[in-house]
């Protein structure tokens, strides 16, 4: 059987840890009911016999002290909650047990946030990671040997995976499911559990907040620009000028600033002031196409979908709430 250790932290989100035992006890019960053996042996595992969520609202007991783990084939981490350089602090114990179980050929899985302590055992160095878009520039500051991938849904590399943002873990606890127990288990689950099997991406839910968290003040003062003139078509030479940059070193402070080239961060001001007329209003593709500075519908549409994975007119059909409720 494949033995599972679901990490137990303090501070964490309690249904991360869970639905990690829902789905894999699922998967063992869909495979009994077709006959065959239970592939999973799931224990929750912590420093503690018994860790307590919400204020003491709720608890959750260990099964195992990491101490009583001599050998496990899959470890999970899930997502962590609060202060995030605390939370990583008062789970600073799991970092060596990890690496040991690791280093013994046990694959480990982060669920969203959980990336960030695994992240801190080192294993990621190297190598690619999804996590929360919303912590995306706190884990790039944290962590700059890994390459976080935006967007991504589940990254897997060297028996490391990670999951994108919230409840996305679901697809990387599907695709374990069907790497252990086979497609038609995880088929299965994907049904009673009422998930998309073999969603890749969670571009569409990324909202574009433009990242103001540095202490350059000309780059500010262009992206305030970049903003207020959403319809207008703006050329990198001429904030570079407007802000008395050179060129090559306007480019290089702005990437360092942002975590995006000038280029692209105009084209993502661009497509979220899109994003937000889809949700809300009933103009047409064209009209609100013009009104943030494209007018080449292939343009519009190729960069559209490449930033969220949706058409301009899927985004609208799932998000615009006139269009749902229809």
């Amino acid at each position: 059987m494949i033995h599972v250790s679901i990490l137990v932290p303090n501070e964490a989100i309690m249904a991360s840890i869970v639905d990690p035992r829902t789905i894999f006890t699922g998967a063992n019960n869909f495979l009994e009911a077709a006959g065959h053996s239970p592939v999973f042996n799931i224990q929750f595992v912590g420093l503690s016999r018994e860790v307590e969520y919400h204020e003491g609202l709720f608890a959750v007991r260990t099964d195992a002290l990491l101490k009583d783990i001599k050998k496990t084939d899959l470890i999970i981490i899930p997502a962590i909650s609060g202060q995030l350089e605390r939370a990583i602090d008062i789970n600073r114990d799991f970092i060596p047990w990890i690496i040991k179980h690791y280093n013994n050929g046990s694959e480990v899985a982060s669920l969203c946030i959980g990336s960030f302590l695994l992240a801190s055992t080192g294993l990621l160095d190297g190598k690619e990671c999804s996590s929360h878009w919303q912590t995306a520039n706190e884990f790039r500051q944290m962590f700059p040997d890994v390459t976080l991938v935006d967007g991504r849904i589940v990254t897997e590399q060297q028996g490391l995976y990670s999951s994108g943002g919230a409840t996305s873990y679901w697809s990387l606890l599907l695709h374990l499911v069907e790497k252990h127990a086979g497609r038609d288990i995880a088929i299965v689950a994907s049904k009673v559990f009422a998930l998309e099997i073999d969603r890749k991406s969670q571009s569409p839910f990324i909202m574009f907040n433009g990242q103001k968290n540095h202490d350059d003040e000309p780059i500010r003062k262009a992206q305030e620009f970049i903003e207020q003139n959403i319809a207008e078509k703006i050329s990198i030479d001429e904030l570079a000028d407007k802000f008395a940059i050179g060129r090559r070193h306007f480019d290089r402070r702005f990437k360092k600033a942002t975590n995006n080239t000038a280029g692209e961060y105009i084209q993502r001001v661009k497509i979220e002031a899109a994003k937000k007329q889809l949700e809300t209003s009933n103009k047409n593709i064209n009209e609100i196409m013009y009104e943030v500075g494209y007018n080449d519908t292939k343009t519009f549409r190729n960069l559209f979908k490449k930033l969220t994975g949706l058409s301009p007119v899927e985004y609208r059909n799932k998000y615009n709430r006139e269009t749902i409720i229809a």
